[in-house]
């Protein structure tokens, strides 16, 4: 790590601590040549392979646009939105994977827009689980309903 005072190629690491989210770490450095300190912000890049090929990095932004389209009319709001596409990243991140394909994130979105909301749920599945029929939406309802009675029994 370069000095941005002096760019003597060396620094030592004074503290360490990690964000709020959890997902960087902040670094307070001390150049040992010139003795001024700065910090730093480490975060582990996570790429993004679109089906054009183009690899680009994760953005949770694109995640909120996504879901917004299949949320548009609902009762969800940009607080739940953001929340999602935290757990979204959150769980793509877990994987320890540096790079994934779109529409493993489209999958990643599936059980937390269905938390949120069903019908945005059904919406975005359409998409991303490739509903050729009207079969299709009975089967995902049909799924939804036994998934009801089985929480409401237990």
């Amino acid at each position: 790590m370069f000095c941005p005072f002096c760019r003597h190629p060396d620094s030592r690491v004074v503290d360490s601590r990690t964000s709020d989210d959890g997902l960087s770490i902040r670094r307070r450095r001390q150049c040992p040549e010139c003795g001024r300190r700065f910090s730093t912000i480490e975060t582990a890049s996570l790429n993004v392979i679109k089906r054009s090929g183009v690899v680009e990095p994760f953005s949770r932004e694109k995640v909120i646009a996504g879901v917004r389209k299949a949320c548009q009319g609902r009762p969800v709001t940009d607080s739940d939105l953001a929340v999602l596409a935290q757990k979204v990243e959150e769980t793509i991140r877990a994987t320890g994977a540096s790079q994934i394909d779109a529409n493993d994130i489209g999958i990643a979105v599936l059980p937390e827009l269905r938390e949120l909301d069903e019908v945005a749920y059904l919406r975005f599945a359409s998409v991303y689980q490739a509903f050729d029929s009207l079969d299709d939406f009975e089967a995902a309802i049909a799924q939804l309903r036994r998934d009801h009675q089985a929480s409401t029994a237990g």
